[in-house]
């Protein structure tokens, strides 16, 4: 697909997303939990069928989470409209259980934009090691990614007394972003836009706020992203909770909702690391790359696997000085 013919369909898509957002608005948040999730998991099945590109792509991400080892050069100059779509049957279950996860976290935003408080306490569940890093740490960094519902961990912080703030980035028309983030603040949390959101986050770290951050995306250096290893591969991510961590010395604490049969999620922590260690900004941002790559190759149904995460190429200047701090740290 030529790039003019892929802005073409992207114009005619702004109705249909208008659309989506409208229904969304109201008829998901009216719904009993168990029927917002049905309604969802339809949804998720339209999508598979009609996202051809999609599809290829997170069968090419879920085969490198499964210990396929394309070359570099294949992995970067991937194109989803030039390879065919395979999957074993296994594959495909993983391909649309991602699918439904994914329309089941949007379906819960729209859904929590009423009865927030209420609606997150009902289908959120804590655990204990979650609990007590709360308590123990105010304000503190959380860091999750894509995977399970990643928009009921900071809600779960907020019902546990923190005051919480996270960034959203530009999804679809500027009026999709502007009605999502709407709907992210309804239980009372701060939401910034990604981009200038350094100095509202600086500050209100420095105010009492905990953050709440997302770090499975590809980020460029120019803004704050640094090259570590994900699956193996160079990708550079946000070196934000490091940074925010050691400048406003608090604790960072690794996180994911892992989703329960009944329809609830359970945050569940795996790892904290100290205020004292996140000074190695490098070292922090490769840990958290680690953890969250252990719980997708555990989980990896519950990630969203369509995504482009390897969408940055890295100059030879980049994977020189990543083999080089990687060679410091053993």
């Amino acid at each position: 697909m030529s790039r003019k013919t892929r802005k073409l369909k992207n114009k005619l898509l702004v109705p249909v997303e208008w659309l989506g957002i409208g229904l969304g608005l109201c008829v998901l948040p009216w719904l009993p939990r168990a029927c917002m999730f049905r309604l969802c998991d339809c949804i998720s099945r339209v999508m598979y069928l009609f996202d051809r590109r999609g599809r290829r792509r997170a069968l090419a991400n879920l085969r490198i989470v499964r210990g396929a080892r394309p070359p570099l050069e294949g992995l970067f100059a991937f194109d989803p409209d030039k390879v065919s779509y395979n999957p074993t049957r296994t594959e495909e279950l993983i391909i649309r259980r991602s699918y439904r996860n994914m329309a089941r976290t949007v379906g819960y935003a729209f859904w929590t934009c009423r009865r927030a408080k209420e609606r997150a306490a009902a289908t959120g569940i804590m655990c204990d090691e979650g609990k007590r890093f709360l308590a123990e740490n105010r304000p503190a960094v959380t860091v999750s990614g894509h995977i399970g519902c990643w928009e009921i961990l900071s809600q779960l912080a907020f019902l546990e007394g923190h005051p919480m703030m996270s960034v959203a980035k530009d999804i679809g028309t500027d009026g999709m972003t502007a009605l999502l983030m709407r709907a992210r603040r309804s239980i009372g949390q701060e939401i910034v836009h990604a981009d200038g959101a350094f100095k509202p986050l600086m500050q209100g770290l420095k105010d009492g706020k905990s953050l709440g951050l997302l770090v499975d995306q590809s980020v460029s250096p120019k803004h704050g992203g640094v090259w570590v290893r994900f699956f193996g591969y160079p990708m550079s991510v946000s070196a934000a909770p490091a940074f925010f961590a050691a400048k406003g010395k608090v604790p960072i604490a690794v996180a994911w909702s892992r989703p329960l049969k009944d329809g609830r999620f359970r945050c569940e922590v795996t790892d904290i690391i100290a205020a004292s260690e996140a000074h190695d900004v490098w070292a922090t941002t490769q840990r958290c790359a680690n953890d969250l790559a252990q719980i997708v190759r555990h989980h990896p149904s519950c990630w969203v696997l369509n995504y482009n995460f390897f969408s940055n190429w890295p100059r030879p200047e980049d994977l020189e000085t990543l083999a080089a701090r990687e060679a410091k740290a053993q």
